[in-house]
This record gives C-alpha cells, sequence and structure tokens, in this order.
C-alpha cells in the first residue's frame, strides 16, 4: 500500500491531508472520508487504510487545519475511546470546542478545494468521487452530497449527527439536490437519530433523485461503527462495511 500526507491549498490556508491507496499501479476511485468531531488520529487513518486495500484511493482530510492540529479523545481502562455522551460536562466542552470554530461554508469551500486536488493524483481515477463519514462526518456526507452532486455519487453516512435541524444549513434541505446513491447507517439507541428523525429523513430521501438505503442496527448506540470506540457494535459496523463497499462498487467502479 502506499500512503503520504498532502497539503491541499484552500482558500483559507493549507489542509493537511493523509492519503493512502493501493500499490499496485493504476488508478483508483477517490473516496474521502470526512472526519468526526474528535479530530484527525490513527484510528482514521487505519479506516483510511481499509478503504484503499478494497480498491480505492482515501484520502482523510484534516479539516481542523485552521486551527493548527487539533485531536481529542479520551480511553477507558481497556484503552477504548470513551463515547462523547459517557463523559463528563468538562471534557465535552473540551471535545466541542474546536467544533464550534467551523462550520458548514468553511468545510465545503475545503471540501471543493479536495476536488480539484483530487484530479491532480496519479493515483486517482477521474471521475465520480465517493464518501464516508461517521458522526459529524456522516453530516458532512449529507453537505456534500448537496454541495457537489455532479461529483459525489456514493454517500455513507454512519451514525450521522444534525442531519435534520432548525438551522438554516441542515443537511435535510439539499437532500432533493443528490444523485448517484446515499446510504445510512443508524444505530436503534442513538440519541442522535431518535425513530422519528429517521422517519423524516427516509421520507425526504425517497424523494431524493439518489438511490437510498438504510439500516436500523438493533440496541446500537451512537459511535457504533468506530472500531476503537468503547461502545464498538462489530456486527452492525460490518454490515455497514457491506452495504457502503458494495454500493462504491456499484457507483464508482473498481480499482486498477
Amino acid at each position: 500500500m502506499q500512503e503520504f500526507t498532502a497539503d491541499v491549498p484552500t482558500p483559507d490556508g493549507t489542509m493537511s491531508t493523509f492519503i493512502a491507496a493501493p500499490d499496485t499501479g493504476g488508478r483508483y476511485p477517490p473516496v474521502i472520508l470526512f472526519m468526526d468531531i474528535w479530530g484527525i488520529r490513527e484510528e482514521l487513518r487505519d479506516i483510511a487504510r481499509r478503504v484503499a486495500t478494497a480498491g480505492y484511493c482515501c484520502l482523510l482530510p484534516d479539516l481542523y487545519y485552521r486551527q493548527g492540529r487539533v485531536s481529542t479523545g479520551f480511553t477507558d481502562e481497556n484503552g477504548r475511546m470513551i463515547s462523547l455522551h459517557r463523559l463528563d460536562e468538562d471534557r465535552v466542552r473540551e471535545v466541542q470546542r474546536p467544533r464550534g470554530k467551523v462550520d458548514s461554508a468553511m468545510l465545503m469551500r475545503d471540501t471543493g478545494a479536495l476536488l480539484v486536488h483530487i484530479d491532480t493524483l496519479d493515483a486517482a481515477k477521474p471521475g465520480p468521487v465517493g464518501s464516508i463519514g461517521w458522526c459529524m462526518g456522516g453530516w458532512l456526507v449529507a453537505h456534500a452530497a448537496g454541495r457537489f452532486p455532479d461529483r459525489m455519487q456514493a454517500g455513507a453516512s454512519l451514525h450521522g449527527t444534525r442531519l435534520i435541524s432548525d438551522a438554516p444549513d441542515s443537511p435535510h434541505l439539499l437532500a432533493d439536490r443528490f444523485q448517484g446513491e446515499f446510504y445510512c447507517g443508524f444505530g436503534e439507541r442513538d440519541h442522535f437519530s431518535p425513530p422519528e428523525l429517521i422517519a423524516e429523513w427516509n421520507a425526504l430521501m425517497e424523494k431524493s433523485p439518489a438511490a437510498y438505503g438504510y439500516v436500523v442496527h438493533a440496541g446500537a448506540e451512537h459511535g457504533y461503527a468506530l472500531p476503537d470506540r468503547d461502545i464498538h457494535d462489530a456486527t452492525a459496523a460490518a454490515r455497514d462495511w457491506e452495504r457502503m463497499l458494495a454500493m462504491f462498487r456499484r457507483r464508482l467502479g473498481g480499482g486498477g
């Protein structure tokens, strides 16, 4: 496998981006891995490597670059990362502080710059782009699908937050612009996506031009899909991987 870090120019500065792709020659369909609220860490780099082993050029941008190098996380006695809803108020505020300094307009400028950079990569095949995101990253997958519908053709939002809200930039307002295909993995016990929100989102997606699929994973909490998390649900995560990799094959093709 080839992996390296690129400095991607954006309208606001330079965004460090981890890139992983097969090391067998050729060009591979690109997939953007949108980080979650915690920032860039080895757990996400390992996920990017896993995407690359499936035959894709995976890009993991550091969306907190305007603030320097920011990454937070707290582990339990078993070395597992503690979920946000299980932290005390002081540590919750610490995690949320860098998130409060970015907004969708900034992050979509970054995404546009990343799409331009993708077209310069020897390892990336020109054409449609896929995306994956957990938590805040799932919110970004939806935004990118609506802001760049001609390029973003296969989006996977896993326990995404704030998919529907009263905010003027809520991603549900963009659902009628989605193209290609979109997949959502929800946790049955995720406080960010109660049954009524899932039902409302699904109703919107039924009217979207994009093909849509979803799974509500029984018993799963928010954060279930991340491998180093204290509430990781391996069965639910495996089902998400099966669904989204099949979607990437349909919409992006294979590598090589």
